[in-house]
């Protein structure tokens, strides 16, 4: 077994299924302590670490690092080497993610370990944090630590920053979460420019049913890598990383917050937020054991707020500027419903065509999540 070997700490694959094990459970572990980490379901992150049961790993190799002390665990990290990616953008990139660490030297030994393997594959650049894509969990918590992430965006500590900087990484891009009161319902000027939309272009906007949502998927990807397209980093998932996503959303889905725009009967355009079940798991071990399963059975009663993710047009239709459109459609569904807030996220930092309409309907940028780079000698 490689192994890689710092002043105090070793670096080990994460070999066998005890390994494994330790390499999920390290994130609880580390992050038990931090009043706002919301534990996610660990039948999760298992199958988003399994390459039988995620399809991202048909076009990627991944190698799980565990930071030891003895017999203690002190870290963790993905050294991540997608195929697609570099396929797509030609940078020569492999991307480390899942970082966990105890301490600076353990953060140094874990990153050296990940572009020491990235460098033995050719690679040029190493870039994260990205979980294992930017289809599904990206960047580091720069600011906004005190309040709870929402479902499938990381919390992480503050002093992460430092220890990553202190190897040599360099920001490359930041990513913008907003929040959003759903109570104002949206300013005059959203409400004109809607209306406007409506009457010249005849677009009409209606509820996607869950029925649409499991028979649509592909229709759905369709608009999302059309609008996705020309997106720093963005690769377009494969058919089956997004049938993956939406079966995983299924469960929870609500008609009322998805927006689905049509053009002559045709969709042209769609928005999709879910409810935000971390507001369930808070206080639970990530577990389908105690508190954990009542929680989702009954999220009803606890779950007051969304996360808007996905907001696509089609390409033929983006000089329309239907984002306005989409956002009153969406808040006229939820109205005098039980979701009292919605979080638009990510959004990356130079994407003004989803920052400003995000600002003009009364949203209000609240975090920050930042992904490095660090070019290899």
């Amino acid at each position: 077994m490689l192994t890689y070997t710092a002043a105090l700490t070793d670096i080990r694959r994460a070999a066998g299924r005890r390994d494994f094990r330790r390499f999920i459970d390290y994130a609880y572990e580390r992050n038990a302590g931090d009043p706002h980490w919301v534990p996610p379901l660990r039948l999760s992150e298992r199958e988003r670490l399994t390459a039988s049961k995620n399809p991202f790993f048909a076009h990627a190799d991944v190698e799980l690092l565990l930071a030891s002390r003895g017999d203690r665990i002190v870290g963790r990290v993905a050294a991540i080497d997608d195929r697609l990616h570099n396929e797509t953008h030609h940078d020569n990139a492999a991307m480390f993610g899942f970082f966990e660490a105890e301490d600076e030297e353990a953060s140094h030994a874990l990153l050296r370990a990940a572009e020491a393997w990235a460098r033995a594959r050719g690679r040029s650049i190493v870039r994260g944090p990205i979980n294992p894509s930017l289809n599904e969990s990206a960047g580091l918590l720069v600011d906004g630590f005190d309040t709870d992430p929402v479902l499938m965006m990381p919390h992480n500590p503050r002093e992460y920053a430092a220890y990553i900087e202190s190897t040599g990484y360099a920001k490359i891009k930041d990513l913008f979460a907003w929040t959003y009161d759903l109570g104002a319902g949206p300013p005059p000027a959203i409400v004109k420019l809607a209306t406007r939309l409506r009457d010249r272009h005849g677009i009409t906007t209606r509820q996607l049913n869950l029925k649409e949502f499991t028979r649509d998927v592909e229709r759905l990807r369709t608009i999302y890598c059309a609008a996705w397209e020309r997106n720093w980093g963005f690769v377009p998932p494969t058919r089956a990383e997004f049938r993956r996503l939406a079966t995983e959303l299924k469960p929870i889905f609500d008609p009322r917050g998805a927006v689905l725009a049509e053009a002559n009967g045709e969709p042209i355009a769609c928005l999709v937020s879910v409810p935000d079940i971390n507001q369930a798991l808070k206080g639970t071990s990530g577990r389908l054991l105690g508190l954990a399963l009542p929680r989702l059975l009954l999220r009803h009663r606890y779950v007051t707020q969304l996360r808007l993710l996905l907001l696509g047009v089609d390409a033929r239709y983006r000089a329309f500027g239907l984002y306005p459109l989409l956002i009153f459609a969406w808040a006229e569904q939820l109205r005098g419903s039980r979701y009292t807030t919605a979080e638009f996220s990510w959004v990356l930092e130079d994407n003004r065509d989803i920052n400003q309409p995000a600002e003009a309907s009364g949203a209000r940028r609240y975090k920050t999540y930042r992904i490095y780079e660090k070019r290899l000698a």
